[in-house]
């Protein structure tokens, strides 16, 4: 096994999870650490091989206990060819539920040997400086921790053989949460005018195209994942959540759980 190239597969609309994986690869010593981003919607699939010798760190956020459905859908057309593959859920600090037992069983129905999971937390979609959620994470203590996580991985790569490697067990149930249906007006980001340069930004960002910058910002509300990369992308802080909805959940997430919570790891 090739310890020197560690490959980084991610879906990452703000940037957390990336960070998280980042983190886990430098603990890991890597040599070469190659970056497939699958949040663009024109994200191509990896190039997996038979015979490839790399180690492989698969990373997504969790929405509402669960994978996104759209990071399901991309991660569907990996082929992994039994690759070791540590497997990463980075949640808003309230619970990651059946998301990572989600990403073990999809990891091996697409070939790969699950090695290591972990949960870790990053910085909520929803948080805002007025109601913040896990404000600034992965913080520095969080990435502390990744870095240590990469060294277990590294360690158990070197003593078992992808084909020797234990059964990984991670928190979960199956059948796994259940989807909300989508509400008749699903909820999205909206845009203030005033502050709006049409600079794209938010187009650019968006894991869907659900934006369309013409004379105004057009919002596609079906295709909205309400992920907020589009509000942290805004520079002028034009782009900005109204939906009741959202605002309701994000006061609830940031009065009930405000509570600091830790990474979680399972070798």
């Amino acid at each position: 096994m090739d310890l020197n190239t560690v490959r980084l597969v991610y879906f990452s609309p703000t940037c957390t999870t990336k960070r998280v994986l980042e983190g886990i690869a430098q603990g890991m010593h890597a040599q070469t650490v190659s970056h497939f981003d699958l949040t663009p919607p024109q994200a191509q699939a990896i190039p997996f091989a038979p015979g490839d010798t790399t180690v492989v760190l698969i990373g997504a956020p969790v929405y509402g206990g669960r994978l996104p459905q759209i990071a399901v859908e991309r991660l569907n057309r990996l082929q992994g060819y039994g690759l070791p593959a540590a497997l990463v859920v980075v949640y808003g600090n309230r619970a990651f539920e059946d998301a990572l037992l989600e990403l073990k069983d999809l990891a091996e129905a697409r070939g790969f040997t699950p090695i290591a999971g972990a949960a870790f937390i990053g910085e909520h979609s929803y948080s805002t400086d007025t109601m913040p959620i896990a404000p600034g994470r992965p913080d520095a203590a969080d990435l502390k921790e990744a870095v240590a996580f990469g060294q277990q991985v590294r360690e158990k790569v070197m003593q078992f053989p992808s084909a020797h490697v234990p059964a990984l067990h991670v928190p979960g149930n199956f059948p796994y949460k259940e989807w909300r249906p989508a509400a008749e007006n699903p909820p999205t980001p909206t845009t203030i005018a005033d502050l709006c340069t049409l600079c794209g930004d938010c187009a650019a960002v968006c894991p869907t195209a659900a934006i369309t910058v013409r004379d105004a910002v057009l919002t596609d509300a079906h295709a909205c994942i309400v992920c907020c990369a589009c509000i942290r992308a805004c520079p002028t802080g034009a782009r900005v959540m109204e939906d009741p909805r959202v605002l309701r959940s994000a006061m609830w997430l940031h009065k009930d759980y405000s509570a600091r919570k830790e990474p979680e790891v399972y070798v």
